[in-house]
């Protein structure tokens, strides 16, 4: 498997930000690391082993960059409103910078799909929802599409604007509504086993069915828990089956 570790310093962040790449063609698929991990983690976790036949074929060619959540929402020293800054120029890094990254290692018709669990499940379909013309899709597994949940109480206008769960209700622009209609893959994964929250996946794709927003919501069993090995089960299912 060809792989490419390179790195920039993102003027959105005012910092050096690594990116990893594995494989030559294919659709992209855009890493969101966990929690407080980096750009690695899917790596040393064997994500991207379970993915190597879909590498290496050139089916597709995935991408990984590090999370900045122990900057933002992971940070207790922080202020709240500062944190919901820190987020939105991780937001503007994916956009204004990855994207176009991808682009140039790619090509400018590649469907580019943003993929992560955990917390990174809710920044791939925040990512997706926010610029559906950049980007084709998401895959989220073992997520919560509510930031609040990681705001500890705090609420302001940027966390209701990075909270899917809040802002797709009141979503009425036409432009991206349609967009997001566009996607044939938005996939919606959980189990019901520890840790996991099928309740707050199902009445997220409840909130997309209202509007009329087809997508995949699959919810695994109840011996199915919040761990590395389920996503390394779940994605190279959805790639090798849904694509």
């Amino acid at each position: 498997m060809h792989k490419n570790i390179t790195s920039w310093f993102s003027p959105s962040l005012n910092k050096e930000m690594p990116i990893a790449s594995y494989g030559h063609f294919g659709f992209a698929v855009l890493l969101i690391p966990t929690a407080a991990a980096d750009y690695l983690e899917y790596e040393r976790f064997q994500l991207i082993d379970t993915m190597a036949p879909f590498i290496n074929e050139g089916k597709c060619k995935v991408f990984s960059i590090d999370s900045i959540n122990k900057e933002s929402w992971m940070n207790n020293e922080m202020l709240p409103e500062h944190k919901a800054i820190r987020h939105n120029q991780f937001n503007q890094y994916v956009f204004s910078e990855v994207i176009p990254y991808i682009r140039a290692h790619t090509s400018n018709e590649t469907f580019i799909y943003t993929c992560g669990a955990s917390f990174g499940a809710l920044h791939a379909m925040n990512l997706f929802l926010k610029r559906p013309d950049l980007i084709n899709g998401a895959i989220s597994m073992s997520g919560v599409y509510d930031l609040t949940e990681y705001t500890k109480g705090y609420w302001d206008e940027q966390v209701y604007y990075n909270s899917p769960m809040h802002y797709i209700p009141n979503l009425s622009d036409g432009w991206y509504i349609d967009k997001i209609k566009a996607s044939h893959h938005i996939h919606i994964y959980t189990g019901s086993g520890d840790y996991e929250d099928p309740e707050s996946n199902r009445r997220f794709s409840q909130v997309l069915w209202n509007k009329g927003i087809w997508h995949d919501l699959d919810i695994w069993g109840p011996d199915i828990k919040h761990d590395w090995s389920t996503w390394r089960s779940m994605l190279p299912h959805i790639i090798g089956t849904k694509f």
